[in-house]
């Protein structure tokens, strides 16, 4: 049987006029895109807190997950990508708040801005399913 693609929308207005998903599912992987955070009501959450805004990017990575019929659990590689490697502990420290039990592979990389200069860290998922 052929796998069936999934995609997951955070109805954001970017996705299609970029080409984008917020999460991809194929059989059981799912992809979620590098997330911002960005609030309900499009403005950055947590300015100049780095703890605040990985939690939101994981909040929002967490419901793509979701919608697309997978948990935190399933997660198998975590990318936390920061404005500012210097502050790798605050966004750890979210991280671990996640996943301390779960303990996927995890890259914490540093790059030189995100399309918001209030975005001081984007995160990135992936997960893989027991079964389809």
């Amino acid at each position: 049987m052929a796998d069936i693609r999934r995609t997951v929308s955070s109805g954001s207005p970017l996705e299609p006029r970029i080409g984008f998903s917020r999460a991809v599912r194929l059989g059981r992987h799912v992809a979620v895109a590098g997330t911002a955070p960005i609030g309900d009501d499009g403005s950055t959450v947590g300015p100049g807190d780095v703890h605040a805004q990985t939690v939101r990017c994981l909040d929002i990575a967490q419901r793509a997950l979701e919608e697309a019929g997978a948990s935190l659990e399933h997660t198998v590689r975590t990318r936390i990508m920061l404005t500012d490697i210097t502050r790798w502990e605050e966004a750890a420290q979210a991280h671990g708040e996640r996943f301390a039990g779960i303990r996927p592979a995890a890259t914490f990389v540093e790059v030189s801005r995100f399309i918001d200069p209030a975005w001081l860290v984007e995160v990135e998922l992936d997960a893989i399913l027991d079964k389809d």
